[in-house]
Formats: structure tokens, sequence, C-alpha cells
């Protein structure tokens, strides 16, 4: 059953890399974090994505599973 995600990134992406990402939601914060949401499907999914992430040299701030009522932060 897929799980819902926030991650937190030290960098500012363009929306455009959503896709590659996961097709998860992109925005910006306003200190220069990307904040990517959304639906991944497994553990092994997070992992694959993480390990993308990683590949890009960017620094992982943070990476939360949200429960239902944390979705919309």
């Amino acid at each position: 059953m897929a799980k819902r995600y926030r991650i937190e990134l030290e960098s500012t992406l363009d929306t455009d890399w959503s896709e590659w990402l996961g097709g998860l939601a992109l925005e910006h914060g306003p200190d220069g974090r990307t904040i990517l949401t959304g639906e991944l499907a497994d553990q092994s999914a997070l992992h694959g994505l993480l390990a993308r992430i990683r590949d890009l040299g960017i620094p992982i701030l943070l990476v939360a599973r949200l429960r239902a009522v944390d979705s919309q932060l």
C-alpha cells in the first residue's frame, strides 16, 4: 500500500524535476529548500528516490512519512 512522504532538500530544484523524482509534488520553501510531497509505492521506491537525490549531490534535510492528518504539511 502506498504511503505519503515529505522530503526536504537543501537546494532549489526547478519543477521540471518532478517527474524524474517519482512524480512527487515539488514546491519551494522560503529558505531555498525544495519540498517534495506525495505517494510512493513502497520502501523500495523510497530508497530508489533517495538514491537518485544522492546521485545529484543534493543534501537531504528531512524524510518523513506522513499520516493522513499530516498530508497537508
